[in-house]
Order: C-alpha cells, then sequence, then structure tokens
C-alpha cells in the first residue's frame, strides 16, 4: 500500500498553471490533512497566499527542481504533483525531465494534471481511512 508512507508530497506548477494548482489544493485541502506540502519557490508563495503551509524551494529556474529531486531521490518526498505547461518553453527544462526521471527511478507517484492529481490524492485519501 503506497498511501501508508505518504507523509510528504512536493508541488510544482509552470507559470500558467499556478492559479489551476491553487484551485487544485483547496479544493482537495480534507486529502492533504497531516502532509507535509514543499514547492518550488514561486509556486509556494501563491499556495501559502492562499492560506495553505507550505515550506517553498528555490523557484524552478533557480534550482526549486533540482532540490526537488534530490529529495524524490533520498526518499524524502512520496509523491509529486507538478502541473507542467506542455505548450511553453522552460529554460530549466534539463531539471524538469531529471525530476521526471527520478519519479520513474524512485517508483514515486507523480500527477502532471488536474486529473491524476485528484487520483493521486483520492488513492493516498481513501488507503488512510481504510486500515
Amino acid at each position: 500500500m503506497f498511501a501508508d508512507n505518504i507523509s510528504k508530497i512536493a508541488i510544482v506548477a509552470h507559470d500558467g498553471k499556478k492559479a489551476e494548482m491553487v484551485a487544485f489544493l483547496k479544493d482537495h485541502v480534507n486529502e492533504l490533512t497531516g502532509i507535509k506540502i514543499i514547492a518550488t519557490g514561486t509556486t509556494g508563495k501563491h499556495v501559502a497566499q492562499a492560506g495553505l503551509k507550505v515550506d517553498a524551494k528555490l523557484s524552478g529556474p533557480m534550482g526549486g527542481d533540482a532540490q526537488i529531486a534530490a529529495e524524490v531521490a533520498e526518499k524524502k518526498v512520496h509523491a509529486v504533483i507538478f502541473f507542467r505547461d506542455p505548450l511553453g518553453k522552460h529554460p530549466h527544462e534539463p531539471d524538469v525531465q531529471m525530476l521526471l526521471r527520478l519519479c520513474d527511478l524512485y517508483n514515486v507517484p507523480l500527477a502532471t494534471n488536474p486529473a491524476t492529481g485528484h487520483l493521486l490524492l483520492k488513492g493516498i485519501f481513501s488507503e488512510k481511512h481504510t486500515e
């Protein structure tokens, strides 16, 4: 059961997806109860302004994606929700790809849009409440 060990998730959103991420998190506050949230810097600021507690790292292009990737590799982050802008150009794309690759390498659940994010949080919430 993957939800047994979910105590920290990482939140990342490209600029065009930050408002969508904040709305998503507000809609899933119950599922996030008791889970520590870390985020890249600018995303973290948006999340904090919405009233949610978050540990903000550096901005993505300034190394925040790499910081989160390191925590994935160290098994300190147990799930990642990353709302990507598939049409945008991103100077830090190598860091983004590293984060995605490490999620695959370490079998860390990764959601890249609201639909998969909802299913990920629903799975965490339902497993935590059926044991």
